[in-house]
């Protein structure tokens, strides 16, 4: 069957030489062009994308997720644009149902995830489906968002896709970790100028709220002790974010001392949920 149109691949990059060959593999067969924006890895990265030939590698300072995933799309070539993060991968039946793919009125396709942690794909805990705009027309979606938590948002009718993308996002436990301390560094910078009042209740109450989330309402128990470590995890995440409020508020800390030097958070006013 015939493809609807020629196809861009985005792709943003920091030290990813752990994961970028096999997302390049995955889409390969599907891309026409494929956007590798690195925001200056020290890894091997760059040879690992320059190794593919459909390969354009870009750089340009890390100034937030959304920031420079709209940066890439802007490099495409092609008028229909599939962003992968370098930690995900196209199932064979995800390509081919991209590949069969006939014109219609639709500007976007969402795709279903499936995150894998502590060796185990995770079916519950509200991270499956999580389907998400994935395949957009260019000029026709943007990204939008709270660093790091990014979404596209698609001007115009869309549909979904059945194949699954795979979210291979954390090696061990360790990693799980890491990236934690990382991200709640960024959310508690962005909280910070819309003034976010840091209360011990809040430091206590939303670790064990969203604990309370993952592992019960949303059945995270079904994912046996996999499930449980990504509520713990969530909650670790949840009391860190307050944590490091409460130093940035008393100005202990400038800013957390993991948070990447080029990150420059939001400034906004406003007050915080």
């Amino acid at each position: 069957m015939p493809r609807m149109e020629k196809l861009s691949v985005a792709i943003i990059t920091f030290n990813e030489e752990r994961n970028l060959a096999e997302c390049i593999r995955s889409c390969q067969d599907v891309a026409d062009d494929i956007v590798v924006l690195d925001s200056f890895s020290t890894d091997r990265t760059e040879s690992i994308a320059r190794a593919f030939p459909k390969v354009r590698f870009e750089q340009h300072p890390f100034d937030g997720h959304v920031q420079q995933k709209n940066r890439a799309f802007g490099l495409c070539r092609n008028a229909w644009v599939l962003s992968l993060d370098a930690d995900e991968r196209l199932t064979p039946e995800l390509a081919g149902e991209i590949r069969a793919l006939q014109p219609d009125a639709r500007v976007g396709y969402r795709v279903p995830r499936l995150t894998y942690a502590v060796g185990a794909p995770i079916w519950h805990c509200g991270w499956y489906p999580q389907r998400k705009y994935r395949l957009v027309l260019r000029g026709r979606a943007r990204w939008e968002g709270e660093n790091p938590h990014d979404y596209l948002v698609v001007d115009g009718p869309g549909g979904d896709l059945r194949g699954n993308l795979l979210h291979h996002s954390f090696v061990d436990v360790s990693h799980m970790v890491r990236t934690a301390d990382s991200f709640s560094s960024i959310q508690a910078m962005n909280l910070l100028p819309r003034r976010a009042r840091f209360t011990r209740l809040r430091a206590v109450l939303k670790p064990v709220g969203k604990f309370l989330e993952i592992y019960v309402l949303k059945r995270g128990f079904l994912d046996g002790f996999p499930g449980f470590v990504v509520a713990v995890q969530n909650a670790h995440s949840a009391f860190l974010r307050y944590a490091k409020l409460h130093e940035l508020q008393r100005g202990l800390v400038a800013r957390p001392s993991n948070l990447r030097p080029d990150y420059r958070p939001p400034q906004r006013r406003g007050s915080a949920a």
